[in-house]
């Protein structure tokens, strides 16, 4: 009789991983009032963000060509993107972790991939209410914005908003990759995954030229949202990040995750268990 999983069709590999999903969020959700705080904590941080840039626009019409309008919608897209990778894939920097205990040598007994046992090691659902305050702000952005609608416009925001996920997830997977050889370096590899999350939702048309160069092509912050942006809304865009270079958002997630899975097989391979 054939396996059960084999049976279920490709969808039969996802089972495990579901149940350890639900398990996490039941955790996560049985202690009602601390849950709700979380929640509300994550909310707050948001808003927070949200403000900053709301209170910088007071004393400017505009910043580096972009108006609040403009900016607003930056910041619903990166905010989106980059929560959602964090809800799914964030886990990943918990790696230093189980490599300083040496427990890292238990996900290799388990017959699942590694990279997935620790994506869904230790999942915050809190994370869900972050991705509420991008939603929000890419709703509002999209409302006062001047933006000419049609189905090619609709679909350019949806593989937008799917490629900078996916480029943000890349950015957490390519880190925990370099943890293999660092170990201790958590806060410099953080350094460029949270500080390009705050990049992102700036315009990049006031980066120097050394940013432009690391937020724009080496880790391409620049393209999960200011670009897209600019080809949006038809503005000219910045030196050396023209407007056009919006269209490429999914070629900047295949090249993220090209050098994430490197990053990632390489560590892997260069891993020797808790006692090497």
């Amino acid at each position: 009789m054939a396996d059960p999983a084999l049976r279920g069709g490709r969808t039969g590999w996802w089972r495990p991983y579901r149940a350890v999903l639900a398990s996490r969020v039941r955790a996560q959700t049985s202690y009602r009032g601390s849950f709700a705080l979380d929640l509300a904590s994550s909310v707050l941080i948001g808003l927070v963000e949200l403000a900053e840039i709301w209170v910088l626009y007071r004393s400017v019409d505009a910043l580096g060509g972009l108006d609040l309008a403009a900016v607003l919608l930056v910041f619903g897209i990166a905010d989106t993107a980059f929560s959602t990778a964090d809800l799914f894939v964030g886990h990943v920097d918990t790696l230093p972790r189980y490599l300083r205990a040496g427990t890292l040598d238990v996900f290799y007994l388990r017959p699942q991939p590694l990279l997935a046992q620790l994506v869904t090691s230790e999942i915050s659902v809190r994370r869900v209410t972050r991705i509420g305050v991008g939603l929000t702000a890419l709703v509002v952005g999209l409302a006062v914005n001047d933006i000419a609608w049609s189905p090619l416009v609709v679909a350019f925001l949806v593989v937008v908003l799917v490629a900078s996920t996916l480029t943000f997830a890349g950015l957490f997977v390519a880190a925990a990759g370099v943890q293999f050889f660092l170990v201790d370096a958590s806060e410099m590899t953080n350094a460029v995954v949270y500080g390009g999350r705050y990049a992102a939702t700036q315009p990049a048309s006031v980066w120097g030229k050394p940013l432009v160069a690391l937020f724009g092509f080496a880790v391409p912050i620049a393209f999960t949202a200011y670009l897209p942006v600019v080809a949006l809304l038809g503005l000219p865009g910045a030196e050396w990040l023209p407007s056009w270079l919006g269209w490429l958002a999914p070629l900047a997630a295949v090249w993220t995750w090209a050098v994430a899975l490197l990053a990632w097989r390489t560590g892997v391979r260069h891993y020797q268990g808790g006692g090497g």
